[in-house]
Order: structure tokens, then sequence, then C-alpha cells
């Protein structure tokens, strides 16, 4: 399992701005290791959010995304103190839920 995902999520003038750094290898399957040997596609293909159990923003990754990527997005509607869930599936088959609340 990955590590915990660094959300934050700050709510000003009505617009909440969503920035999530995970945690993830991403590689893209066509890199080799010292043997010579390639090393395995394994990278996060599916991230969703919600908010009040209302999906907000979805996104499919790929081989190109870079390691730990960096996510950031803004919405209108939340509220100081409202839970932001992140999800995520990767290629494997492993998942991630972690939350944040809106300041």
């Amino acid at each position: 399992m990955a590590d915990p995902m660094r959300i934050r999520a700050t709510e000003k003038a009505g617009v909440t701005e969503v920035k999530v750094l995970m945690s993830h290898e991403m590689e893209t399957g066509q890199r080799k290791d010292g043997a010579g040997k390639i090393v395995p596609a394994w990278f996060i293909q599916n991230v969703s959010f919600k908010h009040k159990d209302k999906e907000i923003f979805t996104a499919q990754f790929g081989t190109s995304i870079s390691k730990n990527p960096l996510l950031s997005f803004r919405f209108k509607g939340a509220e100081k103190g409202d839970k932001i869930i992140v999800n995520w599936v990767d290629n494997h088959g492993d998942k991630r839920q972690d939350e944040g609340t809106v300041i």
C-alpha cells in the first residue's frame, strides 16, 4: 500500500482549490533495471474526488505521468470544514483512499 496522500483544500471567496500529492512509483514499463530486464508497468489509472457524496472531479492517468504526481483543480460549492475524499486505483488493482478537510 502506498503512503497517504497529502491533501490541501482551501476555500476563498466561494472557490475551493484542491491540491493532492499522491505517493506512487509510476513505472512506464519501458525502463530496464540493472540486469537489463524491463521493469513492469505500474501506474495510477483512475483518480476521483468527492465532496458531499457527489463526484466533483475524475481523471485517467497513463504511463506518461511522473512519479509522485501532483494534481490541482478548483471548484465551487464547498465550505470550510467540508470533507474532500480522494480515491485512486492503479493498473495492478491497488487502491488508496484518503480525505482532507477544507480550510
